[in-house]
């Protein structure tokens, strides 16, 4: 069977891969986005995602361009204010409270928080709109073969695709860097993390709340109301040990253990969703790019879920290498583009995933000394202004 043509083949249906698709379609560019497993589009599924992801200024302007933002935004909830609470002392309770506040730094929010299965519905039905995009859930990569001027994928359908570029956004086990034999570099911290959603009886008013003791971070994320009840997303990140206890639990114990470590910053939790657990880990691949191919999001850099960073230096990863396939169009995949794509990314995806492993590290003390010194360094560096607003527009991204 003669293989089909197409300009770019990307692996992976996850946010970063719908995105990318969505992306590069609407640059008219053919594509073809694959993915094993069918996209889970409602929260009752149970392979559903329960996380929300966090857009920040920048990647809105990627959204956008690709014809997601207006599907998004109804779902959205605002993230004006990034609140990080010290509760680190000998008692459980708030010790220490700082507000970033985008108004700051700025007339926009830091950003807006969604569910991730409702941004995968939507990505999928943008993919519909366009006619240069071939969507196919239940359909992965199975073998990658490259040469200079193409690549030749061949799917788990037996399906083979010739493709000027492959975009491998196929996760942190990504099959294609694999077979590109791309070293990566892996940092375990013994951590995971529950993801869920409860209602609460304060309003959010749009801050996202940090809340560190010990073993990582309590993060409360606004989201849209539910039945006019106020509610947010938790990512509970602590010791793999403790995460299983806790998954153990029955609901009301659960609660009683979940309300002790929020310090009731918003009233009493309930717990509106069923648990989640996601492993916590570091990687970063050697580089982010192989003959014909381009790494992209998880497939080149993985960091703990601290300070949106994640799904935000993908879409900066796709900014990146979107603005170099249009301003070269006739050279999509050349060793030139990857080659300039690689030197723009890596060395601040470096930088972004040492910082973060850094903020994981100090969230995760337990002593009480080190406790107490991590206190310190957030009352010293929030109380210089200049300062502050670096961190907020260096957190965004921006310059």
């Amino acid at each position: 069977m003669k293989p089909t043509s197409t300009d770019i083949l990307i692996s992976g249906g996850g946010v970063a891969g719908l995105s990318a698709a969505a992306a590069f379609g609407a640059a008219g560019f053919k594509v073809i986005c694959v993915d094993p497993a069918p996209p889970v589009v409602t929260d009752e599924d149970d392979r559903a995602d329960l996380r929300t992801t966090a857009f920040l200024q920048p990647s809105v302007r990627v959204l956008q361009a690709a014809g997601l933002w207006e599907r998004l935004t109804p779902y959205a909830a605002a993230l004006q204010v990034m609140r990080i609470v010290d509760a680190g002392g000998e008692v459980a309770e708030p010790r220490l409270t700082k507000d970033f506040n985008a108004a700051d730094i700025g007339d926009l929010p830091f950003g807006w928080n969604l569910p991730n299965w409702i941004l995968r519905r939507e990505m999928v039905a943008r993919l519909a709109e366009l006619p240069n995009v071939d969507f196919r859930p239940g359909t992965g990569t199975a073998r990658l073969m490259t040469r200079t001027g193409e690549a030749l994928v061949t799917l788990t359908s037996n399906e083979r695709v010739r493709a000027r570029m492959v975009i491998a956004a196929d996760g942190r086990q990504s099959v294609v860097r694999q077979a590109l034999g791309i070293p990566v570099k892996t940092t375990r911290y013994g951590q995971k993390a529950l993801a869920f959603s409860v209602t609460h009886p304060v309003p959010h008013e749009n801050v996202s709340t940090e809340i560190h003791r010990s073993g990582g971070p309590f993060t409360l994320v606004p989201m849209p109301d539910k039945d006019g009840q106020p509610r947010s997303a938790v990512v509970w990140m602590e010791s793999g040990p403790e995460i299983a206890r806790l998954q153990a639990l029955s609901v009301p114990a659960f609660e009683a253990e979940m309300n002790a470590r929020s310090c009731m910053v918003l009233g009493p939790l309930t717990l509106a969703s069923r648990l989640t657990v996601w492993p916590i880990i570091s990687q970063i691949a050697e580089r982010m790019y192989g003959e014909r191919c381009a790494l992209l999001a998880e497939a080149a850099h993985v960091v703990p879920p601290i300070g949106a960073q994640g799904l935000n230096m993908s879409l900066a990863d796709l900014a990146a290498l979107l603005d170099l396939a249009q301003a070269r169009p006739d050279d999509i995949g050349s060793n030139e583009m990857l080659e300039t794509y690689h030197r723009k990314r890596h060395w601040e995806v470096q930088a972004r995933v040492a910082g973060i492993d850094v903020l994981n590290r100090a969230s995760i003390m337990g002593a009480q000394p080190l406790r107490d010194l991590r206190a310190g360094a957030l009352d010293l560096l929030y109380g210089a202004a200049p300062i502050r607003k670096t961190l907020m527009k260096a957190g965004l991204g921006l310059r």
